[in-house]
């Protein structure tokens, strides 16, 4: 095979991954811009509450957080991603459909709500280690080449998988006050989203096909090479052993990605869950325009991701990067949560912001990994750190689900105050990490942290 064709190859592997990720995105927001049903039961069929829905999404989280990615992780590195990604892309595609059945299968609320939170685990857990597999995938595919801008486009691609939830979701669901929501209309976005889960499937199964291959080929290239100086590397040292995870551990710069992660990422995902609550009543807005608002996130990564994974192959200077997004974030928050009520000049200014940053803290973050790790451990290191980052997810979605829900004298643009002062304090931390990572890549040179990667 040509160079030429081997790259036309990667890039083929990397649109045969993405797909899975666009519709696993798109059901884990598919509700967000259309979370105002759940603050009053009454308002739908399904019956549920904004505290129920936020228990609901919390569920993404749980299996994750309970040794799910930690064990998961490890078999990615055993197994390889062929097998261990086939098996959890296809627990993603069972859980939406149990949650999709959970929503339409006419059971009694409490009833219904255990059920799609058992289904919202098992996706969860599923779109967490498949995330990971097409990670690991990207790293091993464009190891020698723009990984940082390959990285930046898939999560650019699947976040746009976001921005069709939040854009979508109201047009599926169309607000009308006074309305009860039919289950079948509350349940349109999730058979949207099953249909897209089923394409991905398909095109997971290319790209198992396509892995092989590659694989076979690079062994008959390794084995067709002389010997170096009549010396082979002992297949040993790249052999995965269970005591290499004490190894990652043990390792402080994996605990500082992991920290930013967590906090970086709670700041915006658990926002994005209630993006409807916040932004429609400290802004006055309706619930269409809130979901063009907030979509500015994903719509943002869709243009700027993969610039700036591009920026980071040619110039380098990631840590500096993750600083500056998690500043843009600060700054969103302070804006979503003091700036003057009724105002959607403010919303739409934070969303840009929060954009800008959405986009530089991953485009840096992703590909620093594999620079502190062996590739013998990439995978469980990723299942480690999105491990730290669930475990986080899973606590702040549901507490901001509890403020939003309370029973309280305090009307609905407090409790949204309330939220995004949570949200603030979460940056300002991410700051502080984002901070002690670029000391830690001063200090340590020899990880090339901050060095450009290959073109």
């Amino acid at each position: 095979m040509t160079a030429k064709s081997a790259k036309i190859s990667c890039w083929i592997a990397l649109a045969c991954l993405v797909v899975p990720m666009f519709a696993s995105y798109f059901f884990d927001d598919m509700f967000s811009t259309i979370s105002y049903l759940f603050e009053d039961p009454a308002r739908t069929q399904l019956g549920w509450d904004a505290a129920g829905y936020g228990l609901y999404a919390s569920g993404y989280s749980v299996l994750c957080v309970f040794g799910g990615l930690v064990v998961c992780g490890i078999l990615l590195d055993k197994w390889g991603v062929r097998i261990t990604g086939s098996i959890f892309v296809g627990m993603m595609v069972a859980g939406a459909a149990t949650v999709l059945y959970a929503i339409t299968a006419g059971l009694a609320p409490a009833r219904s709500l255990r059920l799609a939170y058992v289904g919202c685990m098992f996706f969860g857990l599923g779109s967490e280690i498949a995330g990971t597999a097409v990670t690991r995938s990207i790293a091993k595919w464009f190891r020698h080449g723009p990984m940082a801008l390959a990285m930046g486009l898939q999560l650019a691609i699947a976040r746009l998988g976001t921005a069709l939830a939040l854009v979508l979701s109201p047009r599926l669901v169309i607000e009308n006050a006074g309305h009860v929501y039919s289950l079948a209309e509350t349940a349109r976005p999730a058979v949207f989203g099953l249909g897209l889960m089923a394409a991905g499937l398909i095109l997971w199964a290319v790209f198992v096909a396509m892995d092989a291959r590659f694989d076979k080929r690079s062994e008959e290239i390794r084995r067709s090479e002389p010997a170096n100086d009549g010396k082979t590397e002992p297949a040993n040292d790249e052999q995965f052993r269970f005591s290499d995870v004490l190894g990652v551990l043990r390792n402080p710069n994996f605990w500082l990605v992991s920290l930013l992660c967590v906090l970086f990422y709670s700041s915006i995902i658990a926002f994005k869950k209630f993006a409807g609550a916040i932004l429609i009543p400290r802004f006055a807005i309706p619930a269409e325009t809130a979901g063009w608002m907030v979509s500015m996130l994903p719509f943002a990564t869709v243009i700027f991701a993969p610039l700036f994974g591009l920026l980071v192959d040619r110039f380098g200077r990631g840590t500096r990067w993750m600083l500056l997004g998690s500043v843009l974030a600060l700054v969103a928050h302070l804006l979503l949560a003091f700036a003057p009520q009724g105002v959607p000049f403010f919303g739409y200014l934070a969303m840009v912001l929060l954009g800008f940053g959405y986009s530089l803290v991953p485009a840096a973050l992703w590909p620093s990994v594999p620079k502190i790790v062996p590739d013998k451990v990439l995978g469980t290191t990723f299942a480690l750190v999105y491990w730290v980052q669930n475990l986080g997810l899973l606590s702040f979605k549901m507490l901001a689900g509890g403020i939003l829900g309370r029973n309280s004298a305090t009307d609905a643009a407090q409790r949204a105050v309330s939220v995004e002062l949570m949200f603030t304090a979460l940056c300002i931390a991410a700051v502080v990490t984002a901070l002690l990572f670029a000391r830690a890549s001063r200090r340590h040179p020899e990880l090339a942290l901050d060095a450009p990667n290959k073109l």
